[in-house]
């Protein structure tokens, strides 16, 4: 990312008015060589060669860039992208050398916010995208002490997330479960991601330390499994109290296990197989012998196999 520079204190607008709605020369756009123009520093939002992006593609062949991107002057030569990604690359594919943006003066944490917002509202964005997104806009909004309008409001932990839900279809409680993501090892986030790990169980276990989830995905090979809500629930609960060890993640895991199994078999087929005058007790008795009789059979068979050579 660009050096940092001195805060300069201007009103956020709409993403439309970022972008402008009237000519190229009002609006100050300029065509810009696409190799001058860089990504976001850790830029959380995943640009990819899917579907969408060659529909993007083909009617950027069509009909250009009709939205310019936000950009910056990098200290270091060129500009930095703060919204169009998706759009570069759809000029890359289509053969493009320049694309259309307005160039901004903005601070890092100004850069932060209308980024986090100009992608957030994309849809099937992945978990992990929106946790760091909402995570940058956070860290962004705390950095500058106020509220998302750049007013003079302080903001605590709450009202920072509040702002970032101002622009979101996430509640703010959900806003700083996303950001409590961010704090869980890559494989078990992209494991969130492929909906391998559900999201509630997935924000559990990131209130593990970094050691706990290791010991934890070590104990997930070794077993092929993974940790239910209220196992993961479980695991929060001893890693309060001390460090989470292996032993510890097999018993809670094994819980429940060992419950009493009952089977429940439908009285109308039971009675094809028996006479009208026997009696429950009667019945359960023939079952078991059955049962014995199958369990003895099937020794026998193992014993006579690994007697073979």
């Amino acid at each position: 990312m660009a050096g940092k520079k001195k805060s300069t204190p201007i009103p956020l607008q709409s993403l439309d008015a970022l972008f402008g709605t009237t000519s190229e020369k009002q609006a100050g756009i300029q065509q810009i060589a696409l190799d001058n123009l860089h990504s976001f520093s850790n830029h959380p939002f995943k640009v990819l060669d899917d579907d969408k992006m060659i529909e993007l593609s083909e009617s950027v062949r069509t009909h250009g860039v009709l939205v310019p991107g936000i950009v910056r002057i990098k200290d270091t030569g060129g500009y930095e992208i703060i919204a169009g990604h998706r759009r570069k690359r759809a000029c890359e594919i289509a053969g493009l050398k320049t694309m259309p943006v307005i160039i901004k003066d903005l601070t890092d944490d100004e850069s932060t916010v209308i980024m986090v917002d100009s992608n957030i509202q994309r849809e099937e964005l992945l978990i992990s995208e929106k946790a760091f997104a909402y995570k940058m806009k956070y860290d962004a909004l705390k950095r500058q002490g106020k509220r998302s309008d750049l007013t003079s409001c302080q903001v605590g932990k709450k009202l920072a997330a509040e702002d970032i839900s101002q622009n979101s279809e996430d509640s703010t409680r959900q806003i700083l479960r996303y950001i409590h993501l961010t704090e869980l090892l890559p494989v078990l986030l992209d494991m969130a991601d492929h909906k391998q790990l559900p999201f509630n169980t997935a924000v559990e276990l990131s209130y593990l330390k970094k050691e706990e989830q290791d010991i934890l995905l070590q104990y997930m090979g070794n077993h092929e499994m993974v940790p239910s809500m209220k196992q993961a629930q479980e695991m929060k609960k001893c890693s309060k109290e001390h460090l989470l060890t292996y032993s510890e993640i097999d018993c809670i895991c094994c819980q429940g296990k060992t419950e009493k199994l009952q089977v429940k078999l439908p009285e109308k087929k039971l009675r094809m197989f028996f006479p009208e005058s026997y009696t429950k007790e009667q019945i359960e008795d023939v079952i078991f012998k059955l049962l014995e009789e199958w369990a003895d059979n099937k020794e026998r068979v193992q014993n006579d196999n690994h007697g073979c050579d």
